[in-house]
C-alpha cells in the first residue's frame, strides 16, 4: 500500500506523517499505527547515496531524506527562516517530459528531498530488449518512445481493450528533445498506420531468444504484443519507419492514466459540446471540468465523441489531455505538495515498465535533469502525417498509409534537430551566425592536395540510398575511378540524410581525391581528431540523398518551417476538444 492509500486508509495526511523524535531532535516517518510500523526512519543527511530501512515483519519502512536544517517536515515549515521568494525549491522544477507517462521525469527531480530511491525502485518493471536503444546521452539529442499499451492488466480493467488481447502499442508517442535541451516534439504515430514490421530477436522469461520473422503490410499496432513481440519490437520499428534512434522506451498501461490524474488531484479539460459516448462511458456537459480515475481514462479512450470520430481525432484529444496533465504538474500547487509528490512517485513508478537504460530511480533522475529546464512553450505534440488507405473501400476506412512528402519533411525537421516552436530572434541570427562558420571551414577541407586513385582506402556503407548502392558505388570506383582499395560493407548501422565521409587528419588528401570523385560538398566531410593508421580505410556512408555514383551531391537543405497545414498542439496553450 502506498503513502497515499495508507493516509486515506487512517484519514492522515501523508505529510503529516513525518514526526519529531524526542531523542535524536530529528524529524522521521512514521508509516502507521501497527507494532510493526512503528520503526521510525533516521533521515539520513543530504547525499547522492541512499539508505534502505531494516526490513519489518510486514510493513518495511524505507529511509527517507532528512528534511533541510531549520525546517519541519514536508508539507508544514516548523521553525526556521523562510524561503525566499516563497516559491518551489530550482532543483524541483523538472520538466514532465511527455504528460502523465512521464510523469517520473517531474519527480525524479524532488526524490532528493522527499522520497526512497530504494522502494521506488521495486514498483518499476525492467525488460531486456536484447541491445535496442544505446541509452540517451549528455550533449546529443534524446528520442524516447512512450507507448501505452491496451493490455487489460491492473485492478478495474477488465473491461477495457480487447479481451484476449496480450496488448497492443495502442498510444505511442516518440518524444524527441534537442540537443541544447532548448525544446522538444512529441511525435504520436497512428496505431492503424500500415507499415512493416521487421524481424525482431525477443529475450524470453527463461533467458533464451526468440527470432520473430518480419511483417510487412500491416497495422503498426502489431509492433508490440503479437507473435510475442515486446518494446524492443516496436523500438525497432519505429526506427525504421523515422530514420530516428530510438535511446530508451517507457511503457504503462490503463492504470497510469488512473492514477496519475489522481495524484494530481484531477487533469482540467474543456469540451464544446455535450458528450456523451456509451462506449468509453464518457458523459459530460460542455465546458470545463476537471477529470481523474476512470473519468480522466475516459477522456483519453473515447473514439465517438470528437471530430469524425477516427483514432487520429482521439490522438489530437490524448494531446491535449497530457499537455494539460504537464502543466498540472508544472504548477505551484504540485511542486511545493509533498503529499501530491509522494503521490505522483508511487503512481508513477508503478505504471512504469522500462528497458534496461532506465531500469533505475537514479538512472530515471538522470533523464530528469536533462529535461528539467524545457520550458512547457517550447513543446509541441504532432501525428505523423497519414491519408487514408486507398487500397479500402471508400465506405470502410480503418487504417491508414504514410502521407510521404510532408511525413518526410517533418522527419527531416527532428533528424535535423529543429523545432517545431518559434525560436528567439536572437538565438536564430547567433545559429545563423554558427551554420555560415561552419560552411567556411567545411568549404576548407577542400582546399589543399589530392592522393592518387590508387592511394584511396575507403570502405562503403549504404544509409539510406536505393537498395544495392554500396555494390553498385564499389563497381563504379573501382572499374572507373581506378580506387581498386575500397570495400564494400553493406548497409549502414543507421540511417543519414545526407552522405557523408569520415576521415582522419592524415587522410584529408584521399577525402578530397573521394569527395571530387562523387560530388560530394564541403558539409559531407567530417574529418576526425586523430590520426589513422597506414591500411585503415576512411568510412564512407551513402545517404538518402545518393542516387547513384558521380552525381554531384550537395548539402541537403534542412526544412525550418513545419509542412503546411501539419496538425499540432502546444503543450502550454489549453485547447476545447471539439
Amino acid at each position: 500500500m502506498d503513502a497515499q492509500s495508507r493516509g486515506r486508509a487512517d484519514e492522515i495526511d501523508p505529510a503529516d506523517q513525518w514526526v519529531l523524535n524526542p531523542r535524536t531532535g530529528n524529524y522521521e516517518l512514521r508509516l502507521g499505527h501497527s507494532a510493526a510500523q512503528q520503526q521510525t526512519v533516521a533521515a539520513p543527511r543530504r547525499s547522492r547515496r541512499t539508505t534502505t530501512a531494516p526490513s519489518a515483519p510486514t510493513a518495511p519502512s524505507p529511509a527517507v531524506p532528512k528534511p533541510r536544517r531549520g525546517e519541519g517536515p514536508p508539507g508544514g515549515r516548523r521553525g526556521g527562516r523562510p524561503r525566499k521568494g516563497g516559491g518551489p525549491p530550482r532543483r524541483r522544477k523538472v520538466l514532465v517530459a511527455a504528460g502523465g507517462t512521464l510523469a517520473l521525469l517531474l519527480v525524479g527531480g524532488g526524490l532528493g528531498s522527499y522520497l526512497y530511491y530504494e522502494h521506488l525502485n521495486g514498483n518499476l518493471k525492467v525488460i531486456d530488449t536484447g541491445g535496442v536503444g544505446a541509452g540517451f546521452k549528455k550533449d546529443q539529442p534524446i528520442n524516447i518512445l512512450v507507448i501505452g499499451t491496451d493490455k487489460r492488466s491492473g485492478k478495474g480493467n477488465e473491461g477495457y481493450g480487447d479481451a484476449e488481447s496480450v496488448g497492443h502499442a495502442d498510444t505511442t508517442i516518440l518524444f524527441h528533445v534537442s540537443k541544447d535541451r532548448s525544446n522538444a516534439t512529441a511525435l504520436s504515430i497512428p496505431r492503424d498506420l500500415i507499415t512493416d514490421i521487421p524481424a525482431c530477436p525477443t529475450k524470453q522469461s527463461n533467458g533464451s531468444v526468440k527470432d520473430i520473422p518480419a511483417t510487412k503490410g500491416t497495422r503498426f499496432n502489431n509492433s508490440l504484443g503479437q507473435e510475442g513481440r515486446d518494446p524492443g519490437c516496436t523500438m525497432r520499428t519505429v526506427k525504421q519507419l523515422t530514420g530516428l534512434e530510438v535511446d530508451n522506451f517507457m511503457m504503462v498501461d490503463f492504470n497510469a492514466v488512473k492514477n496519475l490524474s489522481t495524484a494530481v488531484g484531477g487533469v482540467p479539460v474543456c469540451v464544446e459540446k455535450d458528450v456523451n459516448d456509451r462506449d468509453s462511458k464518457l458523459n459530460l456537459k460542455a465546458g470545463e471540468h476537471r477529470l481523474q480515475g476512470e473519468q480522466a481514462l475516459a477522456f483519453v479512450r473515447t473514439r465517438h465523441a470528437f471530430g469524425n470520430e477516427s483514432d487520429l481525432d482521439r490522438i489530437k484529444t490524448q494531446q491535449q489531455f497530457l499537455g494539460s496533465m504537464m502543466r498540472e504538474m508544472k504548477s505551484k500547487e504540485t511542486l511545493t505538495s509533498p503529499k501530491k509528490f509522494v503521490s505522483l512517485a508511487e503512481a508513477a513508478t508503478k505504471s512504469l515498465t522500462v528497458d534496461q537504460g532506465l531500469g533505475s530511480i537514479g538512472k530515471l533522475t538522470d533523464l530528469a535533469g536533462e529535461l528539467k529546464d524545457i520550458n512547457l512553450k517550447n513543446v509541441t505534440f504532432t501525428t505523423l502525417p497519414v491519408l487514408d488507405n486507398p487500397n479500402e473501400p471508400a465506405n470502410r476506412k480503418s487504417t491508414v498509409v504514410l502521407n510521404a512528402a510532408p511525413a518526410e519533411e517533418l522527419l527531416r525537421m527532428i533528424r535535423a534537430d529543429v523545432s517545431l516552436t518559434e525560436v528567439e530572434k536572437k538565438e536564430a541570427a547567433a545559429k545563423e551566425a554558427a551554420d555560415a562558420d561552419a560552411k567556411a571551414r567545411q568549404d576548407a577541407v577542400l582546399q589543399g592536395n589530392r592522393a592518387p586513385a590508387g592511394d584511396v582506402r575507403v570502405d562503403v556503407y549504404n544509409g539510406g540510398g536505393p537498395p544495392g548502392s554500396a555494390s553498385t558505388t564499389l563497381t563504379w570506383l573501382q572499374n572507373g575511378k581506378g580506387v581498386l582499395k575500397a570495400s564494400n560493407h553493406g548497409n549502414a548501422s543507421a540511417r543519414l540524410d545526407a552522405t557523408q565521409l569520415e576521415f582522419a587528419p592524415n587522410q584529408a588528401d584521399q577525402a578530397r581525391a573521394l569527395a571530387d570523385m562523387m560530388g560530394l560538398s564541403g558539409a559531407a566531410l567530417k574529418m576526425g581528431s586523430v590520426d589513422a593508421g597506414p591500411r585503415t580505410p576512411m568510412k564512407l556512408t551513402l545517404g538518402s540523398d545518393f542516387k547513384e555514383p558521380g552525381k554531384p551531391l550537395g548539402a541537403p537543405q534542412t526544412p525550418q518551417q513545419a509542412p503546411e497545414g501539419l496538425q499540432r498542439v502546444e503543450a502550454d496553450k489549453a485547447v476545447c476538444a471539439k
